[in-house]
């Protein structure tokens, strides 16, 4: 999963080379976000993974709320963000979480914490969560570019 975090920022600049504000500001449904809204939404949950992370290693079994990601994009007002200010607050975010998760001893990887959907998960499993939550949005981010939900 490192390997896989580790190539995000750069996949998600090479995406977003050379479009147009209006492009990723364009939504292509009422209801689906934004090329540069995705882009909000990964910076933000970065900051909410790294906070798990330190909230595991500091208690046992920590039970996380759930997050409130289009409650998140309104209150924070997406579409006004810069794309380029929020893809390298992600990506300062991500190597910061990279960096700690590389530094975690085999016992701190499997400690855990309590997800309000998905019940319990190791710090591993968060891993795998976000490498798996990259590509979801990296396709998400291309799909709106091309105009489609």
């Amino acid at each position: 999963e490192l390997s896989r975090m580790s190539r995000t920022a750069d996949e998600l600049s090479a995406v977003l080379r050379g479009q147009a504000e209006a492009a990723v500001a364009k939504r292509p449904a009422e209801n689906a976000w934004a090329a540069k809204e995705i882009v909000c939404h990964l910076r933000d949950t970065e900051e909410v993974f790294q906070n798990r992370f330190r909230t595991i290693l500091a208690e046992d079994d920590p039970k996380f709320t759930p997050l409130n990601t289009d409650g998140l994009a309104v209150e924070r007002q997406y579409l006004t963000d810069d794309v380029t200010k929020a893809l390298e607050a992600f990506r300062t975010r991500r190597q910061a979480n990279l960096k700690l998760l590389a530094g975690l001893t085999p016992e701190q990887v499997e400690r855990g914490g309590l997800h309000p959907t998905r019940g319990r998960m190791t710090i591993k499993d968060f891993a795998a969560l976000m490498a798996s939550h990259d590509d979801t949005h990296l396709e998400q981010i291309k799909r709106a570019l091309d105009g489609k939900p």
